[in-house]
């Protein structure tokens, strides 16, 4: 399982987005959305998911930045999938726990083929630098839908919204990896169908 790698092109009226990840990369990222702490958190994605990431964006942020969120989460979704094709001898399940500071995030995924988003964060203001907090929502729905996977994240304690955020995306990018992993006494898929 050596350079499982994605790719995806997405043109609209609305956002212009080039997205490439590879599965077994070493943490490098080049990200460039036109909103900056959003490029941090992919990038802290990137970095502790030990995935090799590269966005290139041109959304339509005049109108705001809700196009150019939920497309990249569409994209990397779409990407993902592809980069794990048939998810044949891959663990399936992952999570992860990450402490931040005050703040304690959840992640829980399964590969299963089945999307689904399970959300439960209460960020206490509207904005973190140019990026809305309820679009975070939106982009983890939107590769949770596209990549078909299930998804759970949750702030299980927090204060301050820039922890709360970067802890979600970091737990993630550790959670996905591990989901991703090669399971070396499976020749299959891990599920009882024989399909995922």
């Amino acid at each position: 399982m050596q350079n499982r790698i994605g790719s995806c092109v997405r043109n609209t009226k609305e956002t212009q987005i080039e997205l490439e990840i590879n599965l077994d990369g070493s943490g490098e990222a080049a990200v460039d959305t036109g909103i900056p702490f959003f490029d941090h958190m992919l990038n802290g994605f990137a970095r502790h998911g030990l995935f090799d990431l590269r966005v290139r964006v041109k959304g339509d942020l005049e109108v705001d930045c809700h196009h150019t969120v939920e497309d990249t989460g569409i994209v990397l979704g779409e990407a993902i999938a592809q980069a794990l094709g048939d998810k044949a001898g891959i663990k399936r399940y992952g999570s992860f726990l990450l402490p931040m500071d005050e703040t304690l995030a959840l992640c829980a995924i399964d590969l299963s083929g089945r999307p689904y988003l399970n959300y439960d964060v209460c960020f206490t203001t509207e904005q973190i630098g140019t990026l809305d907090t309820e679009m975070i929502r939106e982009f983890f729905y939107a590769v949770s839908y596209s990549a078909a996977m299930n998804l759970h994240v949750k702030i299980l304690d927090g204060i301050n919204n820039h922890h709360m955020a970067e802890a979600l995306f970091k737990a993630f990018g550790k959670a996905l990896d591990a989901a991703t992993m090669e399971e070396p006494r499976l020749s299959g898929v891990w599920s009882t169908k024989g399909t995922l």
